[in-house]
């Protein structure tokens, strides 16, 4: 019988599976010294890293827009900063950027960006509204309502406009002028997220509760991603007294902006307002983490601190708050008479005397006075 044939055929299989097991192997160890075998390099053929796209200022501002509709705003700020660094003559990024800051509790550096816009550009409509607003909130409001003025003699149907008057002419005390305002912005816009959240703000002044709620509540509606459209229900929840439904307002503005350390103290104030100063002082601590800058949280937490007599605790607090700006008469005169308490009259009685300047008639302050002086 002829066989060798078959039986060669047979041997040549475990070799020609040892050879390929020795390449595959061979082949593996190269990749792990990274090298590249799919291709080779030859010289001067290299290729160039590519560079991310820079986007442009006005690119950067539109961005910074969609961020403020998603509720994203740190990252809308830094995009209305990038816009502003990429072409400081781009006066609107200024302008956006001060709204979202006064927002934010920060009013100096708010104004500061309001004012550079206008400085820039102050025949932008937009830009004379927002400096309106910007320096209400700062509390000039005479200064508020000749810019919101100018906006609208710029622009006669700028709703934003109408809106920012009408919040200004409350904080002024004129309500009925507020009022005719707020009603202006809303027949110009029904659906403008501004002008039924001033319109709900002149209510709250006028005393309209109910009205108030049912306007920020369509604010919320049209807009759900700002959280001073909750802080404005729930401040209004708490003037009814109200705590439960104010609370709820407040965490939910925590929840649609942890980076915003005004929702963090105002749920601290609703909590110290029903004596609770433990839960109290974890909001006020919260505030004071977000943003290490924003004063009145540091001063509510020296007035749980001292309402608990817990003085020599309240005074770094009130310090703090007010060395950052803050100018509540109240954090001066607890200030002062903590150290009163603490026997430290050489000390309390600079912030007693500095809250008689604010109000010469601040009976705290002036009972305060009277301790140190034995009477």
């Amino acid at each position: 019988m002829y066989i060798r044939p078959t039986s060669q055929r047979r041997r040549r299989w475990p070799c020609l599976l040892v050879l390929i097991l020795v390449l595959l192997a061979g082949f593996l160890y190269l990749r792990t010294q990274g090298l590249d075998l799919g291709f080779v390099h030859l010289p001067g053929r290299e290729f160039p890293t590519p560079t991310p796209t820079q986007l442009s200022s006005k690119e950067r501002l539109a961005q910074g827009d969609r961020y403020v509709e998603q509720g994203q705003i740190n990252d809308a700020i830094s995009e209305y900063r990038r816009a502003a660094d990429l072409d400081p003559s781009n006066s609107t990024a200024y302008a956006r950027l001060g709204r979202l800051l006064t927002l934010r509790g920060g009013y100096a550096e708010g104004l500061r960006n309001a004012q550079r816009a206008v400085e820039i550009d102050s025949e932008n409509p937009e830009n004379q509204a927002i400096l309106g607003m910007v320096l209400d909130w700062n509390g000039d409001f005479d200064a508020a309502i000749e810019a919101c003025l100018k906006a609208i003699d710029l622009k006669p149907d700028d709703v934003k406009a109408y809106a920012y008057l009408a919040e200004a002419y409350a904080d002024k005390g004129r309500l009925e002028r507020a009022l005719q305002t707020a009603d202006k912005a809303v027949a110009l816009d029904a659906g403008n997220v501004y002008a039924r959240r001033n319109l709900g703000y002149v209510l709250e002044r006028l005393g309209d509760y109910e009205g108030a709620i049912m306007e920020y509540i369509e604010a919320i509606s049209l807009q759900p991603n700002l959280a001073y459209l909750h802080l404005s229900l729930g401040r209004t929840y708490r003037a009814m007294g109200d705590f439960e439904g104010a609370i709820e307002a407040f965490r939910q503005a925590t929840e649609v902006d942890p980076y915003d350390p005004t929702t963090y103290d105002s749920l601290g104030l609703a909590y110290y307002q029903q004596q609770d100063y433990e839960l109290a002082i974890a909001q006020f601590k919260k505030a004071t983490e977000v943003d290490p800058e924003y004063a009145n949280a540091y001063g509510h937490l020296g007035w749980c601190y001292y309402v608990q007599r817990r003085y020599e605790d309240a005074i770094p607090q009130l310090e703090k708050a007010i060395s950052l700006g803050a100018t509540a008469i109240e954090f001066y005169y607890e200030l002062g008479l903590s150290y009163v308490y603490i026997g430290d009259c050489d000390n309390a009685l600079p912030w007693l005397q500095e809250a008689l300047e604010i109000d010469p008639y601040a009976e705290p302050a002036l009972q305060g006075l009277k301790a140190c002086q034995g009477e």
